[in-house]
């Protein structure tokens, strides 16, 4: 699958469905973007906690066995970005993860992984998401694919921490 286009025009994007032997570099992978990312948003304590409650081979994993599929991007065949959905409701989706390298955001590559799974779902109704309220460049990017704030939630995560989240949605 080759993409061309002004941002892209020097990058060849591959897409696949991630396998077990994916997760140990998944995990890398969201171990590196998040401690990039995140430490503006959230406390570093938080950032360690999540990552080793939900980004470990083993919970990734984990993940996948409960339904979720994991869609990784590969950028020059080096892995770049995942996604990860999971059915809601038969034709109802929700959006579980979704990352690219900090490095090469603004590049095209989350508009092309984000169009590239959508035409992998069968006839959708609606995507759902949270995202960090405080996290408004990922927000702004979700409000161009579509979505839009549909309320204010705050989760309990364990351990004292809360993920304080916009729930978006996308209707089809």
């Amino acid at each position: 699958f080759h993409i061309k286009g002004k941002a892209l025009n020097t990058m060849n994007l591959q897409f696949k469905k991630a396998e077990s032997s994916d997760t140990s570099a998944i995990s890398l992978l969201a171990q590196s973007i998040w401690k990039k990312y995140y430490p503006s948003i959230i406390s570093l304590n938080q950032i360690n906690y999540m990552l080793d409650k939900m980004y470990t081979p083993e919970a990734i994993q984990h993940q996948i066995k409960e339904g979720q599929e994991f869609t990784l991007v590969y950028a020059n065949k080096k892995l770049c970005g995942y996604l990860a959905m999971s059915v809601k409701n038969k034709k109802k989706f929700f959006l579980n993860k979704f990352y690219v390298d900090a490095d090469l955001h603004g590049k095209g590559i989350g508009k092309h992984l984000f169009d590239y799974v959508i035409t992998q779902l069968k006839n959708p109704t609606s995507i759902e998401l949270t995202v960090n309220r405080k996290n408004i460049k990922a927000i702004n990017f979700y409000f161009k694919l579509g979505f839009t704030i549909n309320r204010v939630a705050d989760f309990d995560i364990g351990n004292g921490f809360f993920m304080n989240d916009f729930v978006m949605l996308k209707k089809f």
